[in-house]
């Protein structure tokens, strides 16, 4: 709770300051009109909300555990979703309010009894669906009102926008020539298919925010407040610290560690940026490059194996495919990423002479281990529970819970979690998922129009056929409409639309389907930090009182690689670890170095500032150091790119030999001493 607080004060004076300067940029709008609704909340609202989500929680936890099934208790997993859908859109229109209280107690309860009544007559509705009774016909036409309404208080208008265009596609579909044309389906009938079919809102999409989603968010914040955020930042500090750059070095570290099993990359830059941005800042980062740093590395958690945000049970489940096949696969693309990340601001803190973190700020690592080694275990129970006692995802999620819940009481990091902490854990979850479900439930929509309709088909096609037989052409298309449909949703929220909408395209032109989802999984994810919307990017501006907008911009330049790798394993599968192990140890040596190059040239430092000319070589070296390993003449474009850089940095070792004879450039940070190497 301090870091929120301090969050939301430094936030206050960062849209004050944006004043003083002058006219505020549109991310600091964006974050004052955030602040404002949070304002306008009742506290009675503010405790109905709390309650729900309290109660919403709890809910996916017992179905999640089968314990109704163990009582001896039979429910439709449809009874199971108009439930957490119900109090889903109850929280909804109690937290994110209107100007018009009344109104919003009037939607809540709608919502709430809707949800609920549907829970309760289920199994009559749906055995009637076919007579299309009013009675059914009313209830989905409200849940769809409801949910569209929601997701615009959640996400913005943009999603709404898509769940409406698919609609009218849907119901006007038949009447369009070409490709895009659908067979007629009757309004009431479509109604009824999405209100109450398992391929419409009650179905996969909805099912997996309801158990996995919630299952492993309810982890994290398990683990953030038994101390594992703390954890994680000494850690980070501990073996970062003494390096050159360390500052941003630990945040990039504890920002991805956290960031893998947050889930929500807001929430990961509140719980480590508050600290992390602060002391680059100190160290001599300017304050948009530090939020940067924290935005990128705390978006880039997301990706990292083996939670990855919960994303990679989402994606084993809608794949078929066994979960480990999933975390293999995201393993080079991920230490890509951050390898990026981590030599921009090594060559950065070498450039600019940024200052060594202070020794008496950098803990014991031996220490550190030995307070917080307990805090390995609940990722312990879960690998074991998936992989030796073939659990669901959802169920080896508790199992981690339950961990994280004995750590928590039993040891905890600084100090033993309260049981009072532990409920504010069921309630903080419930307020986290909410979004999520939201954007689950109109993707249940959108998954039930082009299932009777054959709208996905037509789409497939339609995309297929605009990227006029170029798979790069395709790909280029669907990088940027998952940049636009990923703006300003949640990590999971995101991946679950793009795989409903983009991905099978990908597949049906022959990308593997892993790679397919992979690519719109990172492309959907950097949305958190691209402009015009980079939401994780505007947050950790108003932390570090800096500019939103050239915040995003910066963030985008420190993320670089991943706007870059999904094409390249896309097009070179040895980088998802398919191939022959030769293939494979090539094909990451060469990306390894082509990013390092890239890096370095976009720094503009490497073996001392290398000029204009061995800046362009540097950076043409690692182009040709990524080419695909699938293309023509790959290993001769690949050994060209290594013997141009390899050229280019023996020539700058040998002029900074000849200006320096000492070694030291000017503008080197200072000798690290007893704080360590570089």
């Amino acid at each position: 709770m301090r870091s929120r607080t301090a969050a939301n004060s430094t936030a206050a004076n960062s849209t004050a300051a944006g004043a003083r300067v002058g006219q505020p940029e549109a991310g600091e709008s964006w974050a004052e009109e955030a602040r404002a609704r949070a304002a306008a909340v009742s506290p009675l609202s503010r405790r109905g909300g709390g309650l729900l989500a309290f109660a919403l929680t709890l809910v996916a936890i017992v179905w999640a555990s089968d314990l109704p099934a163990r009582l001896g208790y039979s429910f439709y997993s449809e009874q199971f979703l108009a439930v957490v859908l119900a109090l889903s859109l109850g929280q909804v229109f109690l937290v994110r309010a209107s100007r018009w209280p009344p109104l919003d107690w009037t939607l809540a309860a709608l919502g709430l009894a809707g949800g609920l009544w549907i829970a309760l007559h289920y199994p009559r509705l749906v055995s009637a669906q076919m007579n299309l009774p009013l009675e059914g016909l009313a209830l989905a036409a409200i849940l769809l009102a409801l949910v569209l309404e929601g997701l615009r208080r959640t996400t913005g208008w943009m999603l709404v926008l898509v769940v409406l265009g698919i609609l009218a596609l849907g119901l006007l579909g038949h009447l369009i020539p070409g490709d895009l044309q659908t067979r007629f389906v009757a309004p009431e009938r479509l109604l009824i298919y999405l209100g109450f079919d398992a391929n419409g809102l009650f179905g996969l999409t909805l099912m997996i925010a309801a158990t996995v989603v919630i299952a492993f968010v309810f982890f994290g914040q398990l683990l953030l407040k038994s101390g594992g955020a703390d954890f994680f930042n000494d850690i980070a500090m501990a073996s970062m610290g003494r390096r050159r750059g360390g500052s941003a070095k630990i945040a990039v570290v504890a920002s991805g560690l956290f960031g893998s099993i947050s889930g929500v990359v807001v929430s990961n830059i509140v719980a480590t940026g508050v600290v992390t941005i602060r002391m680059m800042a100190q160290a001599g980062y300017k304050r948009h490059q530090a939020a940067a740093i924290e935005a990128v590395a705390s978006t880039g958690g997301q990706i990292v194996p083996p939670v990855m945000g919960a994303v990679a049970f989402l994606m084993a489940d809608i794949l078929q495919r066994p979960y480990s096949d999933i975390v293999v696969a995201a393993v080079i693309p991920a230490a890509l990423y951050y390898l990026a990340v981590f030599v921009q601001v090594d060559l950065q803190a070498a450039r600019d002479g940024i200052a060594l973190v202070d020794r008496k700020q950098i803990p014991s690592a031996r220490r550190v281990m030995a307070r917080g080694w307990v805090f390995v275990l609940p990722f312990a129970v879960i690998v074991a529970a998936l992989f030796w006692f073939g659990q669901r995802p959802e169920t080896a999620a508790l199992w981690g819970c339950v961990a994280a819940l004995l750590v928590g009481l039993a040891k905890g990091y600084r100090a033993r979690m309260a049981v009072g902490t532990v409920l504010q854990a069921v309630t903080d979850t419930g307020r986290s998922v909410v979004d999520i479900v939201m954007i689950a439930a109109a993707a249940g929509f959108i998954i039930g129009v082009l299932n009777i309709t054959g709208l996905g088909f037509a789409l497939t096609f339609s995309l297929v056929a605009l990227g006029d037989g170029s798979l790069l052409l395709l790909l280029l298309i669907a990088a940027g409409v998952c940049l636009v449909l990923g703006m300003g949703m949640p990590t999971v929220g995101v991946y679950l639309l793009l795989a409903v909408l983009i991905a099978p395209s990908l597949v049906q032109s022959g990308v593997e389907p892993i790679a397919a989802h992979l690519f719109i999984f990172y492309l959907g994810m950097m949305s958190m930090v691209t402009p015009p919307v980079g939401i994780g990017a505007f947050f950790a501006a108003s932390i570090a009182e800096a500019r939103p907008m050239q915040t995003a911009v910066t963030a985008m330049r420190y993320g670089w690689a991943a706007y870059i790798v999904p094409f390249l394993f896309v097009f070179s599968p040895a980088l998802l670890m398919m191939g022959e192990p030769g293939d494979i140890l090539w094909s990451v040596a060469a990306a390894a170095a082509g990013v390092y190059l890239i890096s370095a040239a976009s720094v503009g430092w490497i073996a001392g500032a290398p000029g204009p000319l061995r800046r362009v070589g540097f950076l043409l070296a690692g182009v040709l150091l990524l080419y695909p390993q699938t293309a023509p003449y790959a290993l001769l474009v690949n050994a060209l790119g290594l013997s141009l850089g390899g050229g280019v940095y023996a020539a700058s070792l040998l002029r900074r030999s000849v200006s320096f004879p000492s070694g030291r450039v000017p503008s080197d940070p200072a000798p690290p001493g007893p704080h360590g190497g570089a």
